[in-house]
């Protein structure tokens, strides 16, 4: 993998808006990494608040060679089935040694792919994520916690959870800079600290 990361950004109809700004911007900006937003045919999605979002690149064909990691954003499509194609592009990219990550929906399509078979996990829900995504291999792994989890290169998030989810993305794609991804998890954890 190369020293300057690839990201794709899987985006489908009516994404949860508060769930990539965190990773999307500081990947880009504070580590470098390159972004390419994906949508279903590489058109336009339009997001729960109504901004409208163009894909750089088609969901369905993505190689998995072209990513280092992908990050699935939520959805209330992904329940419905929507863009299957992001299962395969998953598998491959893990199967390339890459991150794979979802938050809210988007675990939907890592549990029904067997992406969370063996491996420890969170979403919005057990419940939630059992009757989205079925019956699914792993779910004795599921955790509830309000927090990002991650398990090796395989990262998991409530929709309430983009800080931690950024920070866990980061620390899988980025071991090197450990130190870096510290700095911004006080960052973000400041905020929080101040409201209490």
């Amino acid at each position: 993998m190369s020293e300057n990361k690839r990201m794709g950004l899987v985006l489908i109809e009516a994404f949860a808006d508060w769930e990539y700004g965190l990773l999307a911007a500081s990947a880009v900006a504070w580590f470098g990494c390159s972004l390419t937003v994906l949508t279903p045919g590489a058109g336009i999605v339009t997001s729960m608040a109504g901004a409208r979002i163009a894909g750089e690149a088609a969901l369905e064909g993505a190689k998995a060679e072209s990513y280092d990691a992908l990050a699935l954003i939520g959805s209330d499509r992904w329940e419905q089935g929507a863009a299957t194609p992001a299962d395969d592009l998953a598998r491959d990219v893990l199967e390339r040694g890459g991150t794979v990550g979802a938050i809210c929906g988007g675990t939907v399509a890592l549990a029904r792919s067997g992406l969370l078979e063996g491996r420890t996990h969170t979403s919005n829900g057990r419940k939630w994520l059992r009757e989205a995504a079925g019956s699914y291999a792993g779910a004795e792994h599921y955790r509830d916690t309000p927090a990002a989890v991650r398990d090796g290169p395989v990262v998991t998030a409530p929709g309430t959870a983009p800080a931690t989810f950024a920070i866990a993305m980061l620390e899988a794609m980025l071991p090197g800079r450990a130190e870096q991804v510290g700095q911004m998890r006080a960052m973000m954890a400041a905020e929080h600290a101040a409201a209490g």
